[in-house]
């Protein structure tokens, strides 16, 4: 069975920095051991490294740390379901799904841009700086033709 760990030791086999970990207790998502009488070092359980191992995961599949709060709970709670767990999940992918496809636009909006650009010439007559300077009417076809509106794309609303 493993000891009580100092933030040093739980950070390095967690994997992260200790600095990591004492923005995981701002964000209230790792507890914070009581500080010791005297001039003792806070001990860490076992089980933090656990859990910020969990976090950091959570992390780079896309989840917020709100998000993550909210499996943590889950995970503590003894009357949670796994359907919880994969509503979460869900909702996550599609999530992700309407990123990929404001991306896909964004990618779709520069080829656009690209193709109309002359690629030699004056920078005051550059089609590409024409459309991303407010004001100037878009650049070749308006605003619409040629890049989505990041802010509706995002949303699903895709011209």
């Amino acid at each position: 069975m493993k000891t009580d760990l100092t933030i040093g030791k739980a950070a390095r086999e967690a994997g992260v920095g200790i600095e990591t970990i004492r923005f995981y207790e701002r964000q209230r998502l790792v507890a914070q051991p009581p500080k010791p009488e005297g001039a003792g070092v806070r001990l860490y359980p076992a089980d933090t490294v656990e859990r910020v191992r969990f976090i950091k995961e959570a992390q780079e599949l896309g989840f917020t740390l709100r998000e993550i709060q909210e499996l943590l709970a889950l995970r503590a709670d003894p009357s949670a379901d796994c359907s919880d767990v994969r509503e979460q999940a869900t909702a996550k992918l599609d999530d992700v799904r309407r990123k990929i496809q404001w991306l896909q636009d964004i990618g779709g909006a520069l080829e656009r841009l690209i193709a109309t650009c002359p690629g030699s010439g004056a920078l005051h007559a550059c089609s590409i700086m024409d459309a991303l300077t407010p004001g100037s009417g878009g650049g070749p076809g308006g605003r619409t033709a040629t890049r989505p509106n990041p802010t509706q794309a995002a949303k699903g609303n895709h011209r």
